[in-house]
């Protein structure tokens, strides 16, 4: 197990950014960047004992500085979206920034995402990386000042962890995810509609149209193409006259995954990649989580120059539902002035031969 640094390219402003790698014992790694506290690769044995990087993403931090699909990084004050814009809480209003039509989407234009995070720790025995960053009070139209940590961490057996920590001053929504495309043939490999997907999620949170905007139910998939239960092909109904899907061209909804008890991590989703035999499985202890099949990627250059079309990725965001800030029928979202925000997600990655 061990852990590098090197140069990853400046970014506009002329500060430099880095790449750690974390390797483990059967030679399997992970790389991250504290631009945007990003998952940039990860490479895992394919049937045949090939190493393959899974995630989409780009080969400098320029990419990632100027890039608009949030590849691999880490998404905050909330993730996913919030509608006309605008939180209440303790009774006070807060106006945030209308990117996503009227609403907001992943906190607007100055996320995470293109910051330049500190690093915290590097932990050789652990093989992690802890990256820091603090978010004054006002910062995108969100109360109280939040100082946030992110640990990602690889294990010998295959498994990428990511640890989220953070606390406020004041009242404040937090919501963070990993925003990571995943192709478990390869990055660069094109369509992941002959993916096999399960998600252990018998209800979601259908939207009201395009907006993405949850109507407040929470919807059985009894009978519908969101029925993910079992498991089955991407591509089989991701085209089906049905209008949730027809709305967002593809999958683009939170699930509300089975079992959920605060603080309690338990396997909500699973995928293969049906030529690489790939397997990856999603454990977390938040209550949802966005699968999101790529329907607007619209051709950005990736790593080695590939091209990346619609659905060439699938996103397994876990997070508390859209919206949840502005719908008492939701989990809430806001954290308390003087407690701490705690949570973990996993990927743990295998094969089937």
């Amino acid at each position: 197990m061990s852990v590098y640094k090197r140069s990853f390219g400046l970014t506009a402003a002329g500060e430099s950014a880095h790449i750690y790698r974390l390797e483990n014992r059967n030679g399997s790694y992970i790389e991250v960047t504290d631009l945007g506290a990003s998952l940039v690769t990860v490479a895992m044995p394919d049937r045949d004992g090939k190493l393959t990087d899974v995630v989409l993403g780009y080969d400098q931090a320029e990419g990632y500085e100027r890039g608009d699909a949030y590849f691999g990084a880490v998404i905050g004050r909330n993730c996913n979206r919030i509608e006309r814009a605008r939180i209440q809480i303790n009774g006070r209003t807060y106006q945030l920034t209308a990117n996503d039509g009227e609403n907001n989407l992943h906190s607007g234009p100055d996320g995470y995402e293109r910051r330049l995070w500190g690093e915290q720790e590097v932990d050789q025995q652990r093989n992690s990386v802890t990256f820091a960053l603090s978010s004054p009070d006002g910062d995108q139209g969100f109360p109280g000042d939040l100082r946030i940590m992110v640990r990602y961490r690889l294990s010998d057996d295959d498994e990428v962890s990511i640890h989220y920590m953070g606390s406020s001053d004041a009242d404040t929504v937090v919501n963070l995810t990993n925003h990571s495309y995943f192709n478990l043939d390869g990055q660069d490999q094109g369509s992941i509609c002959d993916h096999w997907v399960a998600i252990n999620a018998r209800a979601f949170t259908p939207v009201r149209d395009s907006g993405a905007i949850p109507t407040g139910e929470i919807l059985s998939v009894g009978d519908t193409p969101m029925d993910l239960v079992k498991g089955r092909r991407v591509g089989m109904e991701i085209d089906a006259d049905y209008d949730q899907l027809k709305c967002m061209g593809g999958y683009d909804h939170n699930f509300v995954c089975e079992g959920y008890r605060k603080g309690r991590t338990r396997v909500v989703a699973r995928a293969r990649g049906p030529r690489s035999g790939i397997t990856m499985e999603v454990a977390t202890d938040l209550p949802g989580l966005q699968f999101y099949t790529g329907n607007f990627l619209d051709g950005q250059v990736g790593k080695g120059g590939h091209i990346y079309h619609r659905r060439d990725g699938f996103c397994m965001e876990t997070q508390y539902f859209p919206n949840s800030v502005n719908d008492e029928g939701f989990e809430t979202p806001v954290l308390s002035a003087g407690k701490t925000y705690r949570t973990m997600t996993s990927y743990r990655f295998g094969v089937e031969r």
